[in-house]
Formats: structure tokens, sequence, C-alpha cells
């Protein structure tokens, strides 16, 4: 998924599907679209990390994690040119390194700093595809929780021989991922992807960003995705999991220090605007309808924070599906 392109004529944005360059390539373009895209995936990450690591007590499944995203240079549809436009010799370099993250908190994930080794191995010596690889990195971030949930941690060495040792904290276990064209937001219970055209990224605000991921989230910690693979994907079922990630938004924000009123605010201002109608009412409802679903939670969730300083959903959240079906 990581391996979609960003800008048409900027050869070095991930999974860009452009031959190689005749005219002189514009490096100063490449490294400003690079960083386009490297922001809109350090606004995900950032708001991810904030939702998975407060709702953590009430998840289902949790993992370790430190708020880490590598980039590959073999992701990128000519990779030669972004290694030289943001000055890399080797493949594997730091992303992003979500806000309030220990990857973060270390001051030793800069943007773009190369990785020599991840504890044992050397990322870079991984066999790669020579461009749209996007394997690789899934399985370099798989090696990273694997190393912090064997090992309580992980030490990163970077190319100038600097060793940052890092120890994970528990998150609900949903990874974020930036996908490099198209406007669309999906789960499918191990990931979130959202497109980088999706219209929530122009929104200034950082909490009516998050309500859109908090409702991609909320179908990975619900389980939607399996228990559709048992029911049946109908436009029924479709809209009964909607529903309940919609309802679950306000929850998901209010753990994470948002306000949970953001839910129906961006319901609001996403629908009004780029509601499909008829073609997307059959599997989900109108965009009025799911505000006001998310506006019912809002006492709910309003008095368990009065009373307990947490909206403990795992208790108290009313479910539509039976997930033990």
């Amino acid at each position: 998924m990581r391996g979609a392109g960003l800008l048409a004529g900027l050869l070095a944005i991930p999974g860009l599907a452009q031959s190689a360059p005749r005219a002189p390539v514009d490096y100063a373009a490449e490294r400003a679209a690079i960083a386009r895209y490297q922001d809109a995936d350090q606004r995900l990450q950032d708001a991810g990390w904030r939702l998975a690591r407060a709702n953590a007590p009430f998840c289902p499944v949790v993992v370790q994690a430190i708020g880490l995203q590598l980039q590959d240079m073999a992701s990128y549809g000519v990779p030669a040119i972004a290694r030289t436009a943001l000055g890399l010799r080797r493949e594997i370099a730091v992303q992003t390194a979500a806000r309030g993250s220990p990857a973060a908190a270390s001051g030793a994930f800069t943007r773009n700093r190369e990785i020599a080794a991840l504890g044992p191995l050397d990322p870079n010596s991984l066999a790669a595809a020579p461009q749209f690889e996007w394997q690789r990195l899934a399985r370099l971030h798989n090696h990273i929780e694997a190393m912090l949930t064997e090992h309580g941690g992980i030490a990163v060495v970077f190319a100038d021989g600097e060793t940052a040792r890092v120890a994970p904290v528990e998150v609900c276990a949903s990874r974020f991922e930036l996908m490099g064209d198209g406007d669309k937001a999906v789960a499918d219970g191990a990931r979130v992807v959202i497109g980088v055209g999706f219209p929530a990224f122009a929104y200034p605000e950082d909490e009516i960003f998050a309500a859109l991921v908090a409702h991609e989230l909320a179908h990975n910690v619900l389980g939607h995705d399996a228990w559709l693979d048992r029911h049946g994907r109908s436009d029924r079922n479709v809209r009964r999991i909607e529903r309940e990630a919609d309802r679950l938004v306000p929850w998901l924000l209010a753990n994470a220090g948002h306000d949970p009123a953001a839910g129906p605010r961006f319901m609001r201002r996403w629908g009004a605007r780029h509601d499909a109608g008829l073609r997307m009412r059959r599997k989900h409802e109108g965009w009025d309808e799911r505000a006001q679903h998310m506006e019912r939670e809002l006492p709910a969730v309003a008095a368990l924070l009065a009373a307990t300083g947490k909206a403990d959903w795992a208790v108290h959240f009313r479910r539509e599906i039976s997930i033990a079906d």
C-alpha cells in the first residue's frame, strides 16, 4: 500500500509509475515533494500514535511499539533520484517519529537519518526489488515489533555510528500507513491506510483530522474485518459495522485528550462536500445521520470522564454486533 505515487511528474515519490527522466532532474522539486509526503505521514503517525497509546488500556489486543516509521529507497519510483534528492547513501532511513512516542522522546530519530542496524540486523542488506518495493519495509517493521516484544527494546545504529536504545510502550494493535495517492481511508484489521489526497489532510485542526483516524482505528479495535469475513460483506453488515465505528469515535478521541465532539464536526465538514450520495449510502448512512449517531454517545462519554477520567469503552460501549459470533 505504500507503493503508490504522490505527484505526477515527480519521479522520486513512492511508487510513482514513471520511466527514467529524459530532462535534467529538478532535485529541489523532488526534495520538496518528498517533504510534503513526509509531512502528511508525520501528521498521520502523530494522530494514530496518540489514539493508539491512550486507548491501549481498553483495546483487546495491544503490541509493543516505539512510534518509529522507516522509509525505504526501493519503494520509490526511481530510487536513485530519491536517494540523491535526500542526500542518502543507504537504503533505509527514518521517515517519522510520532510525537509523544519513545522514538521521538529520544531525540535521535530525525527525518531522513540513515540507519545501519536494527538490533543485529543490517536492514540495508535485505534483498528488494529495484523499485516499487514495499515488502522489505513491512518486514523491517515486523522485525522491530518482534525485537520489542522479545527483548523489551531495540538498539538502533545510525550511519554515523551513534546508537539509540529505545524501550517500548503498549499501544492498540494497529499500524498507520500513508498511501502515496488516492483519497480513500480504509482499515483491514491490522492497519489504517489513508490516501495522501484525503480531504482531511487540508483541515488545520488536529482533532478534526484525528476523528478520521479514530473512525478507521475503531474498525480495527472492534474486530470488524474479521467479523465481516465470518458473516459476509453484505450492504447490511457493512452498514452495521460502519455505524458502530462512527459511534466509537467520541470515546477514542476523549481518551486521547481531544474534544469528543470533534467526531460529529468532522462528519459534517467532510460529509457535506464529499458524501457520495446513494452509491455510498448502500453501505453507509447519510453523513447527517452519522454525525447524529456520534452525538448520541457524547453524554455517556462526558459522564465517564467526569467520574473516572477515562471513557472505558471496553466496559461501557454498547456493541451492535457480537464479536464472538
